[in-house]
């Protein structure tokens, strides 16, 4: 049998609600209380760092009134904030792949197919998470694996304000820049739009994986 995705959609929602809301859910899957599920939220301007992070990324320069979170995902700091699409898949790569770099670079094909619909040319760097555009990210992701079901997950400029990222070494990569959707084709993109392509790259890829059952 083929996997069936559930989604939800939150809105906008401000960060802390959504990881108590995430953490929750993540444990309802756990216990098989729900299947597995897509989130979709927008948040207010925050920074976030991972369990590695280093603090130092955080530079002098960041907004004060920005809230920081010190969160359980992997990889370092990051910028969510308005006009980006964050997406939480809460799966259980029971019914998938137990394979933690299988889900990663499953979670970037996602972003460039996306992406390849509106003619953006983006893909990977050797070494490196996420998704590039040259040598500009615009796709972060990070995520956290208990037990085999995932929490956190990954992040696409979409209308981005990209001077937040002023106040950081996103990633903590000095070397390369941050781009959005709207700076590469010049306006602003209808947020519902990609988020309907984002639910339809992700349920192709998901759903194409064979149900092997819980093991």
């Amino acid at each position: 049998m083929k996997n069936q995705i559930k989604i939800k959609d939150l809105g906008q929602m401000d960060y802390q609600s959504t990881w108590d809301y995430q953490k929750d859910y993540h444990q309802k899957v756990l216990m098989g209380k729900e299947p597995d599920t897509l989130l979709l939220v927008e948040h207010e301007p925050v920074y976030t760092l991972g369990k590695n992070a280093n603090k130092n990324h955080l530079l002098q320069s960041a907004p004060k009134n920005t809230k920081v979170f010190n969160i359980e995902r992997g990889g370092d700091i990051t910028y969510h904030g308005p006009g980006q699409i964050v997406g939480y898949p809460i799966l259980d790569l029971h019914h998938f792949k137990k394979s933690i770099s299988w889900y990663m670079r499953s979670l970037e094909n996602i972003i460039i197919e996306v992406l390849e619909v509106y003619g953006i040319n983006a893909g990977v760097k050797d070494g490196l998470t996420g998704v590039w555009v040259g040598d500009e990210k615009i796709g972060a992701q990070g995520v956290r694996i208990s037990r085999w079901v995932t929490m956190h997950g990954f992040a696409l400029n979409v209308n981005t304000d990209l001077h937040y990222y002023d106040g950081i070494i996103p990633c903590g990569i000095f070397e390369y820049g941050v781009t959005s959707m709207e700076k590469i084709l010049g306006e602003k993109q209808d947020i519902s739009m990609v988020k309907q392509k984002i639910i339809m790259a992700f349920n192709g890829t998901f759903q194409s994986v064979e149900t092997m059952g819980v093991n």
